[in-house]
């Protein structure tokens, strides 16, 4: 047997690391004791721009500036849990200030005698993942509103034409449900976009606000009116005035709107002569306005003036599977509003938010995700972030005795079986269009009926 050339240096020498650093794809650093790093391959320099002799030596802070650095550094968590870090997302600064979506995992590095001599941290670029995502996401956007929701994608498909009508349109929801922002949209697709919107909630006011706050009064018209003062209806000329809680006005009140709406016309208190009215109208209800008018609390004729067009938005708790691209739209709104990096919610998390009634609706969510913000700064939002009563009894780290992330026995896997089973039903058994609909790649979603036995009956070329 030859004896090994003594030119040859060991596989463990600093030269052959290095080689094997740069073959790889992912940026590779590691940094000493005093968090100064000591190598930097080359995928490092091409994510970061940083060459690699302007790393070496630096406090590993300085070159990344990135959202965990502070208060979630993955090699100080490491060292903290005597355990490696695995595939977190964070983000990085880039050379020219660019933020940039990895992938971090990190571990101790110990000497023979088993003592941390530093820390290693791989990083592996999401920009095209992140980029995909934003690309997905954009199929289920329509101005503000975020949806996958078939009911709700077949509202986005109707809003242009709704738009570009001048017909009174009637919104009915529960509370939180959005009914603002479909206004709001059919406001900016229509042909008044260049006018002003103008919104009143009608069930906040008495009805002797309420009339100075829709038709404005004249100078002298009462006591305090020391000078003119526009209504709601001037304020929203050529424009949009959308009547949020509309059931909610008087009888008295109801007549004077259906005047405002059949004349075109309306009179400020105080006034002598009738003003022209140029402008939209769209109104809005958390209650059935049909039963109110069987009940004899809501006048038939002005029911039938506001409801010309009418549509109807689902509640949160029937279109779960939104939940995951509303927390992603917020997470991004909060980062950009407070100046954060935080990464988006742990699977664990989101369970807790997947398992959740939302009597609040959207509105709820969103409240949600912005209370988590005050308490999570960088990194992934927790369950610990979350308000109490959404995190299982006893716990708060979003597990209990059934298993990870579990809160009244559902999970993610339960709620996602659900989701396939039911749009499988909406699509009388099309694996194709249950596919389509759920945003889930035709393979992807054959592999997962086939993981949770689910039965689906073909339909020929629908199948």
């Amino acid at each position: 047997m030859p004896s090994p050339n003594p030119a040859t240096p060991p596989l463990s020498s600093p030269n052959q690391t290095a080689v094997i650093l740069d073959a790889l794809a992912d940026g590779v650093f590691t940094v000493d004791a005093e968090w100064r790093i000591t190598s930097f391959n080359r995928a490092a320099e091409e994510l970061t721009g940083v060459p690699r002799d302007e790393a070496l030596g630096h406090r590993c802070s300085d070159v990344f500036r990135g959202s965990a650095c502070e208060n979630a550094c993955p090699i100080r968590r490491a060292l903290a849990d005597d355990a490696p870090v695995i595939g977190t997302p964070v983000y990085v600064i880039g050379r020219e200030g660019q933020r940039l979506p990895v992938s971090v995992s990190a571990a101790a590095l110990k000497d023979d005698a088993g003592q941390v001599v530093g820390g290693v941290e791989t990083f592996r670029d999401l920009r095209q993942v992140e980029e995909l995502r934003k690309r997905l996401e954009s199929g289920y956007r329509f101005e503000d509103l975020v949806s996958r929701n078939r009911e709700m994608q077949q509202l986005f498909e109707l809003l242009p034409t709704i738009a570009a009508s001048d017909s009174t349109v009637l919104i009915h929801g529960d509370s939180g449900t959005g009914k603002e922002l479909v206004a709001r949209a059919i406001h900016n697709l229509g042909p008044r976009r260049e006018g002003p919107f103008v919104a009143l909630n009608c069930g906040a006011l008495p009805d002797s606000l309420l009339e100075s706050e829709l038709f404005g009064y004249k100078k002298g018209a009462f006591t305090d009116a020391r000078a003119d003062k526009p209504g709601r209806f001037a304020l929203a000329e050529k424009g949009t005035l959308l009547l949020d809680e509309v059931a909610d006005v008087s009888q008295a009140m109801q007549m004077r709107l259906l005047r405002v709406l059949q004349e075109r016309q309306y009179e400020p208190l105080g006034a002598t002569h009738s003003v022209q009215a140029d402008v939209r109208v769209i109104a809005a209800s958390n209650r059935d306005l049909e039963s109110l008018v069987q009940q004899g609390e809501f006048r038939r004729d002005l029911f039938y003036r506001i409801n010309v067009i009418q549509l109807n938005l689902p509640m949160l708790r029937d279109r779960k599977e939104d939940i995951p691209l509303l927390v992603d739209h917020f997470v991004s709104r909060y980062n950009h509003l407070q100046g954060k990096d935080v990464a988006g919610v742990s699977e664990q998390a989101l369970e807790l938010l997947m398992d959740h009634d939302y009597p609040g609706n959207i509105r709820e969510l969103e409240n949600i995700v912005e209370r988590a913000f005050i308490l999570c700064s960088s990194g992934l939002i927790g369950p610990e972030h979350l308000p109490e009563g959404l995190r299982p009894h006893g716990a708060d780290d979003g597990t209990d005795a059934g298993g990870a992330g579990r809160r009244g026995g559902a999970t993610l896997r339960d709620l996602e079986k659900q989701a396939i089973a039911a749009a499988l039903e909406r699509h009388s058994g099309s694996r194709k269009e249950a596919a389509a609909e759920l945003g889930i790649h035709k393979s992807t979603f054959f592999r997962k009926l086939k993981a949770y036995g689910i039965e689906a009956p073909l339909h020929g070329d629908r199948s």
